[in-house]
């Protein structure tokens, strides 16, 4: 599994090892991931990213975790980062993909482990749970910035610029590259034709892709996760402040749900928008999310002690 291993200064008194691996989506598409794992790690978190993001973003979390007692596994899913075939251009696929094979497998990759899996689901990352077929495997899952994407859930200057965007600015782009090369944007890695188009679809609905006629199945599927959620909205998030978040998650209707609302000064922060959750300086978010899932674990042991 392991194709190259390196190793990471840690700040905790134990080295964090990082691993590359390779494993294979349920539909037999070839993915790429980074195992960062401690010495004796007592849980595994996976990382589920955010459309257009790739999985170098989330280091730093990772590299905390893992001082923390948590094996980490951070991936790109297909058509991204290290996932990527050579050219996009002719490349398909379905947006669902991403939750339904390549985040399901990389929870698979996890489970052979035979550890507590949590997981970090960030704006699509935290849609993506009620994709999976193993979602049972997840003990809990804390998600950020995870909403509906309708533009109408934005403040006025962001609605603006979201509909100008999606309606002038990348049509003609996506018309001559044959995919939607979002990088040249500086706003992520490029994105498959077909993620763009369904991408833009859904995001016209309040509900989002549970609104598709053609994703009906969705709704019966997403009642069906029984995790515990923390879906958190930093107030300084346009694109997924609460009201889009409720209008997400209801769907997760049998999870246990708490609802987390940040303040950019309360972390020590200047702003955290969409994309701060994970960037230098975050770390008090992370402690956290991390707090939480320690806490479920010790709570967990001790009942199986007693049992």
């Amino acid at each position: 599994m392991s194709e190259s291993t390196h190793m990471t200064p840690s700040k905790a008194q134990a080295e964090i090892q990082s691993s590359t691996i390779a494993f294979t989506a349920a539909d037999g598409y070839p993915l790429s991931g980074l195992l960062y794992a401690p010495p004796e790690p007592h849980a595994s978190i996976v990382v589920s990213s955010a459309t257009g993001v790739p999985q170098g973003f989330y280091r730093r979390f990772a590299e905390y975790a893992a001082q923390h007692g948590f094996q980490v596994l951070t991936f790109d899913y297909r058509g991204i980062g290290a996932s990527s075939p050579q050219s996009l251009k002719g490349f398909r696929m379905s947006y669902l993909d991403w939750g339904r094979h390549d985040l399901s497998s990389a929870i698979d990759v996890l489970a052979k482990d035979g550890l507590p899996i949590y997981m970090i689901g960030h704006s699509y990352g935290g849609q993506a749970l009620g994709l999976t077929r193993n979602h049972h495997l997840v003990k809990a899952m804390q998600c950020y910035g995870t909403g509906a994407g309708w533009h109408g859930y934005m403040p006025l200057k962001e609605k603006i610029k979201v509909q100008v965007i999606w309606n002038i600015v990348f049509p003609p782009l996506v018309a001559l590259t044959g995919y939607l090369p979002w990088s040249k944007l500086n706003m992520g890695a490029d994105l498959p034709i077909d993620v763009y188009r369904q991408w833009r679809k859904w995001c016209k609905n309040p509900t989002y892709f549970f609104a598709d006629p053609e994703q009906r199945a969705l709704k019966t599927q997403y009642a069906q996760v029984k995790s515990p959620i923390f879906a958190v909205a930093a107030l300084d998030d346009d694109w997924a402040l609460p009201a889009s978040r409720h209008a997400f998650m209801q769907y997760y209707r049998n999870a246990p749900m708490q609802f987390i609302d940040m303040q950019a000064q309360d972390y020590g922060m200047q702003a955290i928008g969409h994309m701060g959750y994970f960037r230098k300086g975050a770390e008090k978010i992370w402690d956290q999310a991390l707090h939480q899932f320690k806490t479920m674990h010790t709570l967990e042991s001790a009942k199986h002690a007693s049992a």
